[in-house]
């Protein structure tokens, strides 16, 4: 079997994807997501221009030799762009390999670790009232975990905050901008650090201790700072915070766990095994968020959760909806297989996004289920994609509430 042709597809049915598409000469396709929010069309220009070429010819069968062409023929290794392309390839390539061997992926992973995955949902609220509903209609849909998010009293925009269909899809922060920049929140750690824990506290009384409850800090607080939230969290028990300090000095999260036993979980910006090397090694972190379109695709995700499972740490992948149903189900079929999975995030397309995606995953009773097909068992509609074409958009930024120096947002 030979590779004769790829091309990248750009769509946005609500937001933009970026999806490669492979061909072979036995006929056999594969699909892979090469998505990377808010810098879509960099990762189509590096594969169109620089791996498509490279790709023609080759046998799709050889899925290591094409990663490490990939990965090392460049010489500029590691990067977003890179890796996103990358994994574009990778999870096209595993596409095509378990529709030629008649199976699901995650048969040729190595087959089920477990019946089901495990998902949380996202409840969110303008207040503290307006997130615990949200959280009990999460639980009225049988979500058994919940990740929770609420505004801070005197700041205008947090992170997380939105309601209704919004809330679902995660458009709230994808804004379309024909001539302007990424909108601005504001920020305040001092009024967040006092107001976060009574979120949870009003959480467990309300709900009990059933469900998992999880808290994304989105990068905010200096080690110390997180350092105190995890410790004022302990007696709501989180199942994780999430991201607590900005991750370029693994050393921080020593800090961190010095002060306290809330769960870590770190990773969804993460792009390769080097991004989180230290954090599993030392056990700085509990879960490892690192995801098949933006850490090289199923082939290097692999590499992560095995080194992971030394240190019994778990896997607990990004699933906003910055990546397509693409990635979702071949995250789903990694999840399936993979020995030391945590848990999976899931947030809901909108409905024009799984026209263009027609997919075999299903969700039942707070588990999502990948399907049988052959493959990753996830297709696109190129003709539909093509009625929502690619507009450029951005992530917002944020700002000090006190004096508008930039922040993590």
């Amino acid at each position: 079997m030979k590779i004769t042709d790829a091309k990248v597809i750009i769509c946005s049915p609500g937001r933009n994807f970026v999806t490669l598409k492979i061909y072979t000469d036995e006929g056999l396709t594969g699909i892979g997501d090469a998505t990377l929010n808010g810098r879509e069309l960099a990762v189509a220009s590096y594969l169109t221009d620089h791996v498509i070429p490279c790709l023609i010819g080759r046998d799709p069968h050889q899925i290591e030799d094409i990663w490490q062409y990939l990965y090392r023929g460049a010489y500029w290794r590691r990067g977003p762009v890179t890796m996103s392309a990358i994994a574009g390839v990778d999870t096209a390539l595993w596409d095509i390999k378990a529709k030629a061997a008649n199976m699901p992926l995650y048969q040729l992973l190595g087959g089920r670790s477990r019946s089901g995955i495990m998902v949380y949902g996202h409840a969110n609220g303008r207040d503290i009232e307006e997130a615990t509903d949200e959280a009990l209609r999460y639980s009225e849909m049988g979500f058994k975990a919940i990740r929770a998010q609420a505004g801070v009293p005197g700041l205008k925009k947090v992170y997380g905050v939105s309601s209704g269909a919004q809330m679902a899809s995660g458009a709230k922060f994808y804004e379309p901008a024909d001539s302007s920049l990424p909108s601005e929140h504001d920020w305040s750690t001092e009024r967040y650090l006092d107001h976060a824990p009574r979120l949870f506290e009003k959480l467990r009384e309300t709900l009990g201790w059933d469900h998992h409850l999880l808290h994304d800090v989105h990068h905010r607080l200096t080690p110390i700072e997180a350092a105190r939230l995890g410790k004022s969290l302990e007696p709501c028990r989180l199942f994780w915070m999430e991201d607590p300090t900005p991750a370029e000095n693994q050393e921080a999260f020593r800090l961190i766990r010095q002060h306290t036993v809330t769960p870590i979980a770190v990773g969804e910006v993460f792009n390769s095994i080097w991004d989180c090397k230290d954090l599993i090694q030392n056990q700085y972190i509990d879960y490892i968020r690192a995801t098949v379109v933006h850490a090289g695709g199923i082939t290097h995700l692999r590499r992560i959760a095995d080194l992971a499972a030394i240190y019994q740490v778990r896997t607990g992948s990004h699933g906003a909806t910055d990546l397509s149903p693409v990635c979702m189900g071949a995250a789903l079929h990694f999840d399936t297989w993979v020995p030391n999975f945590g848990i999976q995030e899931y947030m809901h397309h909108t409905d024009e996004t799984d026209a263009v995606f027609p997919h075999d995953y299903s969700f039942r009773d707070g588990f999502l289920y990948a399907g049988e097909k052959p493959g990753h068992g996830v297709d696109i509609d190129e003709k539909l994609a093509e009625k929502y074409p690619y507009r450029r958009a951005y992530l917002p930024v944020n700002r000090l509430a006190h004096d508008g120096t930039l922040t993590n947002w």
